[in-house]
């Protein structure tokens, strides 16, 4: 038996009504920010920030979950092999661009297999030196670099991090030579910096600011494309003498790939809300960061982008996981 035609145009009209009935219901309940590095760490800190203001703006709560290991692809793997209901979510950093080139395979396809959301926070990286270096400019900088090749030295806080990469950056963009140190994290780099034991690093703006009014650092470059707001004497390395020069640390939100697009889009309009609200910007800038909000498709653009740099500049250095 046939229907009569304005049954089925009723009919369709309320399927067409699920998806938006459906994303108005979500959240239901408690959400996942799964992250990749240890808590008490920056990304830890960030994510319970936007987790806080989340849970205030969603009705639900939005708990962290910590899962470190393997610069973060442990938490990825989890997240991209999760359901795509917007109930298990990944606080990407730095790193997610990166181990592509570093990771010789990964359990999952590091821009297929997510859905982005919004990027939410970002930091500068700024070239500091020891006061014992005889430098005041990036200029200065690279031209005793030039004239005392291999000399000069950098510390890391681990390979493949922003301020590993920062160095080869430079390398590569202005012809020079400055060793890398590598260390086990981002503190003894700083302690021996300000020891004077290696010539310079790329701490963020918010570690090396205080070090920088004591006198016991010297700024010479801000790594992003614009002065930061923290810092806004110091020139940027790009207008310094290596024009487009650009390291920031940033953390963002994705969710699995296929999770409903209503979905995304309400996570990115509540994110976009909280970093709007005068508290959570000076609570992420007290911690060194700017508060940052992006499209979805912004931020997965973002993401391609970056992972084409960081691949060039991992291969041109044959960085290499250890």
């Amino acid at each position: 038996m046939r229907l009569p035609l304005h049954f089925a145009v009723h009919a369709l009209f309320l399927l067409a009504l699920v998806p938006p009935l459906f994303a108005q219901q979500y959240p239901v309940k408690p959400i996942r920010l799964v992250v990749g590095f240890a808590a008490g760490g920056a990304t830890d800190v960030v994510a319970r920030l936007i987790g806080q203001k989340l849970t205030e703006k969603l009705g639900q709560p939005v708990v962290v979950e910590n899962r470190p290991g393997a610069g973060g692809n442990i938490a990825a793997e989890l997240v991209a092999k999760s359901a795509s209901d917007g109930y298990t979510l990944l606080v990407p950093a730095f790193a997610h661009v990166v181990n592509p080139a570093l990771y010789a395979k990964l359990p999952f396809d590091t821009v297929k297999d997510f859905a982005p959301v919004t990027l939410f926070a970002s930091a500068a990286n700024i070239l500091a030196v020891h006061p014992s270096v005889p430098v005041r400019s990036v200029k200065e900088f690279i031209a005793l670099a030039k004239a005392r090749p291999g000399e000069l030295t950098y510390g890391a806080g681990g390979n493949g991090t922003a301020s590993h990469l920062a160095g080869e950056l430079l390398n590569s963009m202005a012809g020079i030579k400055v060793a890398n140190i590598q260390y086990k994290g981002s503190a003894p780099a700083s302690v021996d910096l300000l020891g004077g034991h290696i010539s310079a690093a790329f701490p963020g703006v918010g570690i090396a600011m205080p070090h920088v009014r004591s006198g016991r650092l010297r700024a010479l470059g801000i790594a992003s494309l614009k002065r930061s707001t923290m810092m806004p004497e110091v020139p940027t390395i790009s207008e310094a003498g290596v024009p487009g020069f650009e390291v920031i640390s940033w953390y963002g939100l994705l969710a699995p790939a296929g999770t409903p697009s209503d979905i995304v889009q309400r996570l990115n309009s509540e994110v976009t809300r909280s970093l709007h609200e005068p508290d959570a910007i000076e609570r992420l800038r007290v911690v060194g960061f700017d508060a940052v909000t992006t499209s979805p498709a912004e931020f997965g653009a973002f993401i391609t982008r970056e992972i084409a740099k960081w691949t060039k500049v991992v291969r041109a250095a044959g960085v290499r996981v250890e």
